[in-house]
């Protein structure tokens, strides 16, 4: 054996081979480490997502106006947002039912919401003012009052959530299957309508059926129920006026029915500062879209049911007299409720009326 050879293999230097995978063992923990910072920035490159990502909830159907206006809301959130802030939209009521949106909302099933106030009878009391047959000229108008409504009183029954803004529709009328002249003609017709409007159409001497708009197209093709009480946009956003043969505006009713947009508080306080001021502002410039999107419903509407022949006409200014003088202790019933719930019912309808330039 060669001692000098002996001497250097089992020295302190080994083979080339075995240091290279000594140093590379050595290294693995840093190696690591600087795996672990090249992905983590990547992610932080944008390959992580939306710093929030927000369900809303929204029971029009995808084709209204209204979820295209939501739709357009959350393009700008995330606009100004730079992505930060991503709004997945559930139309359709696929996510919660219409009369479920706003509890839905607070309990978390989804971050915001977009139903009725109407359709959940009972939980707005104060607000329920804003539904009364006011005779409101239009959908802009009605929009405009509800907001100022609302942010002048603060209903402590929006305490729950976080509102953001509210809408609502032009001057409701009554679209039926059978003609209407007189208030005679609907004495003892079973009408569909919600909160206050069931309450108009008790006092015109019809049936009241309570029923959200996604259920009203079959009740009326199926006669259900006679008529409906609702804004001219219904006919077409709702294809209602498919199944009714007469449209009659009686311009006494002229009532809305106010919609609310609102966010999970829990939601809304985890939010930073900053995104909160742009979704403010976001939905501020949204409420008069909303008012005119309203507007040119109405008018698609109209021009729905004529191209599809059905009647529309106003009742006569003799007849529009009595359904005035009928719907009048409305104001009072609604005003003492309001008072014995510690509201400010007079108030209230002092506003409006201030509102409507009476």
């Amino acid at each position: 054996m060669n001692t000098k050879t002996a001497t250097d293999n089992h020295g302190a230097q080994p083979p080339p081979r075995r240091r290279t995978l000594a140093t590379l063992l050595a290294l693995l923990p840093l190696l690591a480490i600087v795996v672990a910072a090249i992905a983590f920035a990547a992610c932080r490159k944008g390959g992580d997502g939306p710093e929030f990502r927000l369900t809303y909830s929204i029971f029009f159907p995808s084709t209204h106006i209204h979820t295209k206006l939501a739709e357009q809301w959350a393009e700008e959130i995330k606009l100004r947002t730079k992505g930060r802030v991503v709004v997945d939209i559930y139309s359709g009521a696929v996510l919660s039912s219409a009369s479920e949106n706003y509890d839905c909302v607070i309990n978390g099933v989804s971050d915001l919401g977009m139903s009725c106030f109407a359709y959940t009878r009972g939980l707005f009391p104060l607000i329920e003012c804003l539904d009364l047959p006011h005779g409101y000229p239009d959908g802009k108008t009605a929009t405009r009052i509800a907001n100022e409504f609302i942010s002048h009183f603060q209903p402590q029954e929006l305490a729950q959530t976080h509102f953001l803004y509210a809408h609502a529709h032009g001057p409701g009328l009554l679209a039926s299957q059978n003609p209407v002249q007189t208030l005679a003609d609907i004495h003892g017709q079973s009408i569909r309508g919600t909160g206050i409007t069931a309450m108009v159409i008790s006092a015109l001497g019809a049936s009241a059926v309570g029923m959200s708009q996604p259920d009203t197209f079959e009740a009326l093709r199926k006669g259900v129920v006679n008529g409906t009480l609702c804004p001219m946009e219904t006919l077409k956003g709702w294809k209602q006026g498919e199944v009714i043969k007469h449209v009659t505006k009686i311009p006494a009713i002229g009532y809305t029915t106010t919609m609310f947009v609102v966010m999970n508080k829990k939601t809304w306080e985890k939010l930073p500062a900053d995104i909160q001021k742009i979704i403010a502002d976001v939905s501020q410039e949204w409420i008069p879209k909303h008012g005119q999107a309203w507007d040119d419903a109405d008018a698609e509407g109209l021009q729905f049911v004529t191209e599809l022949g059905k009647t529309v006409t106003t009742i006569d200014p003799v007849e529009n007299k009595k359904a005035a003088d009928a719907l009048e202790p409305l104001f009072d019933q609604w005003a003492q409720n309001a008072k014995q719930k510690n509201l400010p019912g007079l108030e209230a309808l002092v506003f409006i009326n201030n509102k409507l330039g009476r």
